[in-house]
């Protein structure tokens, strides 16, 4: 479980190095890159940036180069607004998170064909029994009950004094 200040500061980190990157860095090799998860050790020496890249294999190598290379200035300008006494060192991940939504909308397109095929097959076919196979209460014919008294049942009869 995380502790809440180191929440907080990996928060922070994530914010700053977006806006580092946004603003500060005009590597041409740097892509559409987002940060999606900062993770951060427990004794705040070690941050682990997730980001992803917009485009194909060849932005995202060359955006993790310039990642790579600006990774002292980034670190640089953590330690200048978080003013703490150590600072963390920076390691940049590429985030698998494409990829998962990818592999998701796969599966969820075979699902929707494996859908379509059995309704498809559903449409000509007929009910293995019955077309209503539930119990029904019994129904009394009027020519059963004109004839017939209404069944009771006989009471014990009370003790009588004697």
């Amino acid at each position: 479980m995380v502790s809440p200040r180191v929440a907080k500061i990996a928060d922070r980190i994530q914010v700053i190095v977006a806006e580092t990157l946004e603003r500060r860095i005009k590597d041409p090799r740097l892509g559409f890159v987002t940060i999606t998860d900062v993770r951060l050790t427990g004794d705040s020496q070690q941050a682990t940036i997730f980001y992803t890249v917009l485009g194909e294999d060849d932005a995202r190598e060359s955006t993790a180069a310039a990642l790579e290379s600006a990774k002292g200035v980034l670190r640089a300008e953590v330690a200048k607004q978080l003013g703490m006494r150590i600072v963390p060192s920076l390691e940049f991940i590429p985030d698998a998170l494409p990829e998962n939504a990818r592999h998701l909308d796969e599966v969820l397109a075979k699902a929707r064909e494996h859908d379509a095929a059995v309704a498809a097959a559903r449409e000509g076919a007929a009910y293995a029994g019955e077309a209503d196979p539930y119990k029904k209460p019994r129904e009394i014919d009027e020519d059963d009950v004109e004839g017939d008294e209404p069944f009771e049942t006989p009471r014990p009869s009370a003790p009588q004094d004697e």
